[in-house]
């Protein structure tokens, strides 16, 4: 299990104003716990009142955790971009595994991540 005591920004990759889906409520139970979170999705420009990024690479601060709420299909393309920015903390959200994710991050010894855990129930 991922040690997430001192984190305190948090990428959410898939953010989503769409309330029926797990990128807004991870995004809003994130928010009301007090982590900073930055919302990526090249799809949206806010989610209430929230700037929404493209990409990564158009953030502002570091976060210290990425979490991904995308399709398996690009999860593991999403990751390796990361990886080779430097980024080394990842939290896929069941649903978003694959595979060739497990194989990626299982070749990379320097990756400190959690794949079937939900992050809105091992944060508080």
């Amino acid at each position: 299990m991922m040690n997430l005591e001192n984190i305190k920004k948090i990428a959410l990759v898939g953010a989503t104003d769409n309330k029926e889906k797990f990128g807004y409520k991870i995004f809003k139970n994130l928010i009301n716990k007090d982590f900073e979170v930055y919302p990526v999705n090249p799809l949206k420009k806010e989610i209430e009142g929230y700037k929404v990024y493209n990409s990564i690479e158009d953030l502002n601060e570091k976060p210290e955790l990425i979490v991904f709420v995308v399709p398996p299909k690009v999860t593991l393309e999403y990751a390796k971009n990361f990886y080779s920015l430097g980024f080394r903390k990842f939290w896929f959200q069941p649903g978003t595994e694959s595979e060739d994710l497990k194989n990626f991050l299982n070749s990379e010894e320097d990756i400190e991540y959690s794949l079937i855990d939900c992050i809105m129930v091992e944060t508080n």
